[in-house]
């Protein structure tokens, strides 16, 4: 399963944004400094309006949405990368994670205390960017003399081009800027995936603000140095209360819909900060319908069917004839699979076939 890391300094809303996010009280809260220890995790839905009415569609008895993994770290100091507080912990564990979610607060409240002594976000942003960076930076450096050795023993051709790249992201990381601010093709990206670099990952900043701000995030000075920063290095920027979304849990749907349009809202903050962590990692679902269950599956965008039909089972991947698709659109407009096969928009496709986010799909095959 996919995995977020949530961080951020100590007491900027991190693990009341969790508590929020996986709808538990299992993250402890606390005005203090690592609070948080060792890391929560919890798999938090991914909210889906076709799952709804596909079920009410099939009579199906039980409904299975999309999910991502989000993990409650603990928070950082300056120092990190030299092991101060729980530095080599935290590195480690976001090492793990697929991408990041940075909380950075953009609230004042005197009965808060901030680690640094006021509220600044992008100097916030900017400590831990500079010891992800920093980490990197010594990974780097032992990858360059392994490089330099190969190209000086057998001129290997894979060294060549890892010193390429690292002529491009070393002088970024010595500068305390993330290795994605780095000018890298889609080729070169795809080599520093494996690379396995902090600050490489997919990374959208949480803007922590209060309740009043929530109608007009960008008209909060604290929100636009974020969105300014994010805009930068190419980042997304989510604003949320995470002390109103705890809050929303307790709430039941009805209630909640109705406190969120009094706010001016059409959705909560969680539901959009999982959105979009979703899409970021590059992620869609294609789903299946029937009277057993409706079931939303994640998979990479560009993924082909067989590969796809794997995620229900390497059976049907390894016996796979065709997918018969319906899109949801279509099926919803229709009615019903058989409706919508009468009318010619239900397809059959065959093993080269990209899937799209939407597909409501029945595999064939014969193991």
């Amino acid at each position: 399963m996919l995995q977020a890391g949530i961080v951020g300094l100590p007491n900027v809303g991190k693990s009341t944004l969790f508590n929020a996010l996986t709808a538990q009280e299992s993250a402890l809260a606390a005005n203090y400094p690592f609070a948080t220890i060792e890391p929560n995790v919890g798999i938090v839905e991914v909210p889906d309006d076709r799952l709804p009415v596909l079920e009410k569609l099939n009579k199906a008895q039980k409904t299975i949405p999309a999910t991502v993994e989000f993990v409650d770290i603990a928070g950082l100091v300056r120092g990190a990368s030299k092991g101060e507080g729980l530095g080599n912990q935290f590195l480690a564990t976001i090492r793990e994670c697929d991408a990041v979610i940075q909380v950075v607060r953009c609230f004042e409240d005197d009965n808060i205390i901030h680690v640094e002594g006021s509220v600044n976000p992008v100097r916030d942003i900017e400590t831990i960017q500079i010891e992800l960076a920093l980490a990197d930076l010594t990974s780097v450096e032992k990858r360059r003399d392994k490089a330099v050795r190969a190209v000086k023993a057998n001129g290997d051709k894979d060294a060549k081009r890892d010193l390429e790249i690292l002529d491009k992201i070393q002088p970024v990381l010595e500068e305390g800027r993330p290795a994605r601010a780095a000018d890298l093709s889609d080729d070169e990206k795809a080599v520093i995936k494996t690379w396995f670099l902090l600050s490489s990952k997919p990374t959208i900043y949480a803007a922590n603000v209060d309740e009043e701000t929530l109608a007009n995030p960008a008209g909060n000075p604290h929100v636009q140095k974020v969105m300014e920063h994010a805009k930068s290095e190419n980042a997304e920027v989510v604003a949320i209360c995470a002390k109103l979304e705890s809050e929303l849990v307790a709430l039941e749907v009805e209630e909640r819909n109705e406190y969120l349009k009094d706010l001016g809202l059409d959705s909560s903050g969680v539901d959009g900060l999982i959105k979009s962590a979703y899409n970021m990692l590059g992620l869609m679902s294609f789903l299946t319908a029937g009277e057993k269950e409706v079931r939303a599956w994640t998979i990479p965008i560009g993924t082909k069917a067989p590969k796809a039909a794997a995620e229900i089972h390497t059976d049907i991947e390894r016996g796979f004839i065709r997918a018969e698709i319906v899109s949801y659109d279509d099926l919803v407009a229709c009615g019903s699979r058989k409706a919508a096969s009468e009318k010619g928009l239900a397809r059959l496709e065959g093993k080269e076939y990209i899937m799209q986010d939407g597909d409501v799909v029945d595999f064939r095959f014969n193991v």
